[in-house]
């Protein structure tokens, strides 16, 4: 043990590791990798958005008490575990939920408050970009959000010099080049995957549909540069290596990777960024990614087109809404239980629960619920209202109910897969899944499988989540062989030998989603009053 402690400690302290930080909806994770690609250290920070006169949100001040505090938490285990200080590393890569809307004048300086993707305020931009360019532009898109603004006359728009995503204005503080990684730039504008860049002509389309504004930016002016997973991007400047480590140990001059999204994270984090494959990322959101053979025949609403972090197409199918609900619910368990003086973990309590949902009834007894925290464009609503609801005939008994809390959180991924498996005949060989959900051995499993009837494996390392892919990524920029192309990188130097289980569909379970969906699509009527008579 001594022997393997000093020989990460050398890893560490000669530079021959990459740190990735990633900042999703309720934690801000900091992994560090050594030579093998495998973690050696860990940081967290939970934090939580806020809803500010109608609009969720994070505080630039939160963001970097947040990015410090995770790092500084990581660096500290570091210190505790081999003995050594984080001076410096290999490489660095900043990763974040996709999405939204970050903009800022030509001193730098934020217009408007960040609207994060959580938000569904956009729907008039959202319909007129997709329509104009027969391109599928969701409600969170970055364009989308800079569109609504025009129409709504915003006075801040003429102003604006820059605007970029999370991870593209962290990584822009710290290294002050403003670039993107293609995954993360397919959720601003549409990307051409033939050229790895925004797409031209669609450019052109809004520059003549904004034309009569007469602002004195271009729209590709104002977006950040693209790059693809393998491109330098960019250097640790001594302002930003202080950003970082406000103690001082840190060195600048570290490279850094082209920042990403959480979506091509977790394409490089579950292996899954070759054609046919997919994942399924099961947090605060729930999104599914699959890697296209080809074009879908028109666009959808309900389906994003983004690509991979080297630029492949991948069809994406996103709620806003998934645990957020039934996690509280479980904290409302847990208040039951300290008033009976008992202590139970958060891990038991999750454990237990979530393994009642699995002694339920296949179409969980009848029962009936919506964890719409926020609005959910899939299904068309613009605002959420957590609800449940149940028959006098309905079987309502704990294991029932806990399965419709997961069955539920899977209602509107289902409605996307379903365009992308019946209607555009998208074929996928295989589903892996990571995030809370996956968590609990075989109870995410079994439900995800049931509910896409697909085969869901579940990597030993699929816990490390999207920090560690980004941290591949910046391991990838930095010790690539000529001419190694990631998938090449991924699958002989990182997941080569990896234990990895897979659940098969339960027939039984998959018949019980589809009478359970069939509730769901039928009681969004019940849904919508909510939105319309609950303030």
């Amino acid at each position: 043990m001594s022997n393997e402690i000093d020989r990460i400690r050398l890893e560490i302290e000669s530079g021959k590791t990459s740190i990735g930080i990633e900042l999703g909806s309720t934690r801000i994770k900091t992994v560090m990798i050594g030579e093998d690609n495998s973690p050696i250290a860990t940081g967290d920070y939970t934090w939580e958005n806020s809803y500010v006169d109608e609009v969720w949100t994070y505080s630039l001040e939160d963001i970097w008490k947040g990015i410090q505090g995770s790092y500084r938490d990581m660096a500290d285990q570091v210190f505790s575990k081999y003995g050594a200080v984080v001076r410096t590393t290999g490489s660095i890569g900043f990763s974040a939920m996709m999405h939204g809307y970050l903009v800022f004048d030509r001193n730098g300086k934020l217009l408007t408050p960040f609207r994060t993707w959580r938000n569904t305020i956009t729907g008039r931009a959202s319909e007129e970009l997709t329509e104009l360019f027969n391109y599928p532009i969701p409600q969170r898109w970055c364009v989308a959000h800079l569109y609504q603004a025009i129409l709504n006359g915003e006075s801040h728009v003429p102003e604006i010099d820059f605007m970029t995503t999370l991870s593209g204005y962290v990584h822009w503080m710290l290294t002050g080049r403003r670039v993107i990684g293609i995954g993360d730039a397919s959720g601003i504008f549409p990307i051409d995957s033939a050229v790895k860049d925004y797409h031209e002509k669609l450019l052109g389309k809004f520059g003549k549909l904004t034309e009569k504004y007469n602002y004195s930016w271009k729209l590709k002016s104002i977006l950040p540069e693209v790059l693809v997973a393998g491109e330098k991007a960019g250097e640790l400047t001594k302002e930003g290596a202080k950003l970082l480590d406000p103690l001082g140990y840190l060195e600048s001059g570290i490279p850094l990777c082209p920042p990403e999204g959480d979506a091509g994270t977790g394409m490089v984090a579950t292996n899954s960024i070759a054609v046919r494959t997919g994942n399924i990322s099961a947090g605060t959101s729930i999104f599914a990614m699959i890697v296209l053979e080809k074009e879908l025949s028109r666009a959808y609403s309900e389906i994003d087109l983004v690509t991979t972090p080297v630029g492949d197409l991948v069809a994406m199918a996103h709620s806003n809404n998934g645990s957020s609900d039934y996690d509280a619910w479980i904290r409302l368990f847990d208040e039951a239980l300290k008033e009976f003086g008992m202590e139970v973990s958060k891990t038991k309590l999750y454990e237990t629960l979530f393994g009642m949902a699995l002694k339920g009834d296949p179409d969980c007894g009848g029962l009936l619920s919506y964890g719409y925290i926020s609005g959910e464009h899939i299904t068309h609503f613009e605002e959420g209202r957590p609800l449940f609801v149940r028959s006098p005939e309905s079987s309502f008994n704990l294991a029932n109910f806990m399965r419709v809390n997961l069955f539920t959180a899977l209602g509107a991924l289902r409605t996307g897969l379903d365009i992308l498996f019946e209607q555009e005949n998208v074929k996928v060989d295989e589903i892996k899944g990571h995030g809370g959900l996956f968590k609990t051995k075989g109870v995410g499993q079994k439900i995800v499988a049931a509910a896409t009837h697909t085969p869901i494996s579940v990597m030993e390392t699929a816990g490390e989540g999207g920090a560690w892919g980004i941290a591949l990524l910046a391991a990838y920029m930095k010790n690539k062989n000529e001419n190694e192309t990631l998938t090449s990188f991924l699958n002989n130097r990182v997941f080569a030998g990896k234990a990895c289980t897979v659940v098969e569909p339960d027939p039984v379970d998959a018949e019980g989603f589809n009478t359970f969906f069939k509730r769901y699509k039928q009681g969004l009527a019940i849904e919508r009053a909510a939105v319309e008579n609950i303030d």
